[in-house]
């Protein structure tokens, strides 16, 4: 019985060991396992090139009352970000030149409703969603990032735009 309990505890360091040596080399090399309902699970390698419609994006949340209540309620995770925030991979959908509505309608682009953008009221806890409002067209440095798969995601809808020194 000893020689088992012996070689189930020597499985389960090694097996250890081995997680937490892949998950520095992942971190080291811009690879992330995205966990989120936002996207599909798997692995992310954040990449070094133009951001444009389309593209995924990793980003750093800017240290807000909006992002303090998203760690809160558990929509975002903790993490390295300034502020204690855990990045977050999102869509790009309106970029310099754009055409920006948010409203309680949801986001419409250069005219075009986007689908799953319709602002909920409250979480599925019953929390109540910040309303955000905007009426604009983008600059250079902003871009508006969502999530088309999920309709529940913590995304522009909630935080508006993000600053391109944001993006890693």
């Amino acid at each position: 019985m000893a020689k088992i309990a012996k070689y189930l505890a020597v499985v389960v360091l090694t097996i250890s060991a081995s997680a937490f040596v892949l998950s520095i080399i992942f971190r080291v090399n811009g690879i992330y396992f995205n966990t989120t309902p936002s996207f599909p699970v798997g692995f992310y390698k954040i990449i070094d090139a133009p951001i444009t419609k389309g593209a995924y994006v990793s980003f750093c949340p800017p240290q807000d009352n909006v992002f303090d209540m998203a760690v809160a309620r558990h929509y975002i995770s903790t993490g390295d970000c300034p502020g204690g925030y855990g990045m977050l991979l999102k869509r790009v959908f309106a970029q310099a030149g754009d055409a920006v509505s948010i409203s309680e309608l949801g986001i419409i682009v250069n005219g075009e409703l986007l689908p799953n953008s319709t602002q909920l009221k409250a979480d599925i806890d019953g929390h109540v969603m910040p309303q955000y409002r905007l009426e604009t067209v983008l600059d250079d440095s902003e871009y508006l990032l969502l999530s088309d798969i999920n309709p529940n995601s913590f995304d522009a809808r909630y935080f508006g735009l993000i600053a391109h020194v944001q993006i890693k």
